[in-house]
């Protein structure tokens, strides 16, 4: 019986070292989950462009009459939009076709996020933060543009398009103006 009785007691003891060992283990990868959840906080990712999300439409490069397409020096477009609730600023985006792009966006109020359809561009729109994809369309043709995070009860019905055109259409309609958007304004 003492054999027994010593044998069942040296397995609860070494049950007993092993759900400490574990209980160690998972409460030093809280602490670090704890510690480096504080520190990323404090500390943004690097090389990310900020704004301040309360003054956008007042001044600097998200200004209302800055936003749309712009041609730029070397040939490249350059395509500046905002995420408001609930519609993306401009509705309609023009750009060529076969050519460099860069979309520069940000959001005003929530995180928002859009996604061109039949392509991979895909951004999230964080408020404070200006977010930059390169891409470019290999024809002319149609693309909606929907809100891909969910940004409160219209989320639904904020949609945005993209019309691309050939790069002659695009050089001549650039020429009259410093900004192009497909949607007229009068």
């Amino acid at each position: 019986m003492s054999d027994q009785h010593s044998a069942a007691h040296a397995a609860e003891q070494a049950e007993a070292r092993w759900v400490w060992v574990v209980a160690i283990i998972i409460a030093i990868l809280l602490c670090m989950m704890g510690y480096m959840s504080l520190h990323w906080i404090t500390m943004p990712p690097q090389r990310m462009e900020t704004v301040n999300p309360g003054t956008l439409h007042l001044s600097g490069e998200f200004v209302e009459s800055n936003l749309g397409s712009a041609l730029e020096a070397d040939g490249s477009v350059t395509v500046r939009l905002t995420g408001n609730q609930y519609s993306f600023t401009p509705q309609c985006l023009l750009v060529p076709a076969d050519t460099p792009l860069i979309f520069r966006a940000t959001s005003s109020d929530v995180v928002h996020g859009f996604s061109v359809t039949g392509t991979n561009i895909n951004l999230n729109l964080v408020p404070g933060y200006v977010s930059t994809i390169h891409a470019r369309f290999q024809q002319p043709g149609e693309h909606s543009m929907p809100c891909h995070e969910f940004c409160g009860v219209g989320h639904a019905a904020m949609w945005a398009h993209v019309k691309v055109v050939d790069k002659q259409t695009f050089a001549r309609a650039a020429q009259d103006k410093r900004r192009l958007s497909c949607a007229e304004r009068s």
